[in-house]
């Protein structure tokens, strides 16, 4: 008999998968968390009926939350990374040495326990010295913090559930207060063919908020459409303007210096999203 993971995206689209088995299913006191085995994307993380993350496509989102602005910041010393609880964020933002500490606040310790145990090479650096993990509320460390970090990403799931706070206008002021003086943050921000709602009001409220705000895009083929946006809200330095001498070496599969700045040229029906 033949087993199938299907995510419904929409009540009239979704993606399916074929799997060799269930590693892990579980109600935690957030979410519904399941780890499955699949025959093409390998070892992938489910919640609340969701792929989060899988061991094949998994390096593109990761490293497109973390160097983007990584690279634009002069100089990101502490960075915070809101959800990623599966540790993929922070794998990528340990790959620059200036970062001096990196601080992973995720709601659900389930997460966090069973990425390190199903999913290792993406949750392997967690243990880091340079790390500081905390199971507790982003959107509470957020109102907490004020002018404290160079770089904060929010790795959040879709807006439902306890997600849908990290969408809000207030989390961003809420993000803008606890960064610096010449911070930057970035958040996930859906797709734009199921989603283009909540992308053209995020658009709308982080750039009340923050002078510099752009919109770029990656393919990612387990997430909805497989064409993910995200939203870069920055107090001084502009992606686009990032100078060549910042772009150190790094080990990649998705990101390279050339794709920093054409992941901000955008589809006509996407960039009429965000005029």
């Amino acid at each position: 008999m033949e087993l199938w993971f299907t995510e419904k995206q929409t009540e009239r689209f979704g993606i399916t998968a074929k799997i060799k088995r269930t590693l892990h299913s579980e109600k935690t006191d957030f979410q519904q968390l399941d780890v499955v085995e699949t025959e093409e994307f390998g070892n992938m993380l489910v919640l609340d009926g969701m792929v989060m993350t899988t061991e094949k496509d998994e390096f593109v989102y990761h490293e497109m939350v973390a160097h983007v602005p990584l690279f634009t910041h002069p100089d990101p010393k502490h960075v915070l990374v809101v959800g990623g609880g599966d540790g993929g964020v922070i794998r990528e933002v340990l790959k620059h040495p200036s970062v001096e500490r990196a601080t992973l606040v995720e709601i659900d310790g389930k997460v966090i326990e069973y990425s390190k145990k199903y999913l290792p090479s993406i949750a392997g650096a967690l243990d880091d010295a340079r790390v500081n993990v905390q199971v507790d509320d982003g959107f509470m460390h957020i109102a907490k913090a004020e002018n404290e970090y160079d770089v904060i990403m929010v790795d959040s799931t879709e807006p439902v559930g306890p997600a849908v706070k990290l969408f809000e206008k207030g989390f961003y002021e809420g993000i803008s207060r606890a960064l610096k003086e010449d911070g930057i943050f970035v958040a996930q921000t859906d797709n734009p063919w199921f989603h283009k709602d909540l992308i053209t009001q995020v658009q709308r409220d982080v750039r009340e908020i923050f002078p510099i705000t752009r919109l770029y895009t990656a393919n990612i083929p387990t997430y909805p459409s497989g064409l993910w946006t995200f939203t870069i809200g920055s107090k001084k330095h502009d992606p686009l303007e990032a100078a060549d001498e910042r772009f150190h070496e790094i080990e990649t599969k998705y990101y390279t210096k050339e794709l920093h700045k054409a992941s901000f040229a955008l589809p006509k029906f996407v960039s009429d999203l965000v005029k």
